[in-house]
């Protein structure tokens, strides 16, 4: 699923493209996005205009001009792409914006999962999130508030949108990597250090990723391999002992670490190594 780094880079190629600008048409290529968007809802955007993009957490909200909003989610695959004047469509395309100057913004998502809905302007078209998982709003003070009484481990509890918003599966293995703590962990169980040392590893998880303004799964020419510490390398050397990462199923989710790394912290501080991605 696109976490936080994905879905800032599809915001960004959204507002470049669509930003400021007011919609010709929109068309529902999918019956399964018919769902939030209508018949009536999409014809109804025909001649708005796009006032602003956000994005907060895993979600988008297009402000519109004329006070609704448009809640976009992707999910599992969804995307944006942008499509010249004239051009094809991409394949895979889901919901199609054409806009007035000829330009078009296309969702495109293989699963068909993601989706978008238009809210009426009396109505916040997102759920209750927790804090950026990116912003000062995030500190040790709030993600131990968060978990005072959850007893479920510390990946699953990252995971929950409403602890901290726009850390998913990927994002939560590499940040408990950098802070050295057993995903297996009770979240409430986690003392002051290791609140801290979550709450960076996060960011710093986040911060690697943003580095690279593109998709993962190598979509920039950077394999993942050299960009994850943790995820997907079941079987090979941690990058800072050497021994074998591991993986283990939690909430139907691959979770991957190093168990020598979480059961020394301290020798681990010590012992980066050149492959280090940190």
């Amino acid at each position: 699923m696109p976490e936080l780094p994905e879905v800032e880079y599809a915001a960004s190629v959204a507002r470049r493209v669509a930003e400021g600008k007011r919609i010709g048409s929109v068309e529902v290529l999918h019956a399964a996005q018919r769902r939030g968007l209508p018949p009536r809802a999409s014809r109804s955007l025909a001649g708005d205009g796009i006032a602003r993009i956000e994005r907060r957490g895993k979600y988008q909200v297009f402000r519109l001009t004329s006070g609704r909003s448009l809640l976009v989610h992707f999910r599992m695959t969804g995307d944006w792409a942008a499509v010249q004047p004239g051009g094809e469509l991409p394949a895979h395309t889901r919901i199609l914006f054409r806009l007035e100057d000829g330009a078009a913004l296309a969702l495109v998502d293989s699963r068909a999962l993601g989706g978008i809905t238009l809210y009426p302007p009396d109505i916040d078209p997102l759920p209750d999130l927790g804090p950026e998982a990116n912003s000062a709003d995030f500190n040790d003070a709030t993600l131990a508030d968060a978990l005072r009484t959850r007893r479920v481990p510390i990946k699953v509890a990252l995971l929950d949108q409403g602890v901290v918003a726009g850390v998913g599966n990927i994002y939560a293995s590499e940040a408990l990597w950098y802070a050295r703590v057993d995903p297996r962990r009770p979240a409430n169980a986690l003392g002051p250090a290791e609140l801290r040392a979550v709450v960076t590893g996060v960011k710093r998880a986040l911060g690697k990723a943003l580095e690279h303004p593109e998709r993962y799964y190598g979509a920039d020419g950077v394999s993942d391999a050299v960009r994850f510490n943790v995820y997907d390398r079941e079987g090979k050397g941690c990058r800072r002992c050497r021994s074998p990462i591991v993986r283990v199923t939690q909430g139907a989710r691959s979770t991957y670490w190093c168990a020598e790394c979480a059961s020394h912290p301290k020798r681990a501080t010590g012992s980066r190594s050149r492959g280090t991605t940190a």
